[in-house]
């Protein structure tokens, strides 16, 4: 009997804590979809902004840290900076670091002289 109370247990808190990592890799990826406007899915730009993906994590933190407390000025980045708390940034930071890098096709050659 005892046995199977701790067996009972043990399953609760193995649900448990699988269920609390599905939340935070829920929330981790809302939050980079809000990133994904500006600097592509994954983190993989478009152009105009820095690409995230496959980032150093500790430069990632510094960056954001420095946009939250404004030693690092930018137009956009300060304000979405200051929403986020130290641990979402850290999980961004680890987010965008597993990210495979991918380099964008380059376009047609006939795109750039227009419609013929």
């Amino acid at each position: 009997m005892k046995q199977r109370y701790v067996n009972i247990v043990w399953a609760c808190v193995v649900a448990w804590s699988l269920s609390a990592q599905a939340e935070d890799s829920s929330a981790i990826h809302t939050l980079a979809a809000s990133c994904a406007a500006c600097h592509g899915p994954n983190g993989n730009s478009l152009g105009g902004t820095p690409t995230l993906a496959a980032l150093n994590e500790d430069y990632f933190v510094q960056r954001m840290q420095g946009f939250k407390d404004g030693s690092v000025s930018s137009t956009v980045m300060h304000h979405h900076a200051k929403g986020l708390t130290s641990a979402e940034i850290m999980a961004l930071a680890s987010y965008f670091a597993q990210q495979p890098r991918q380099t964008p096709q380059a376009l047609p050659r006939q795109s750039f002289k227009g419609a013929q």
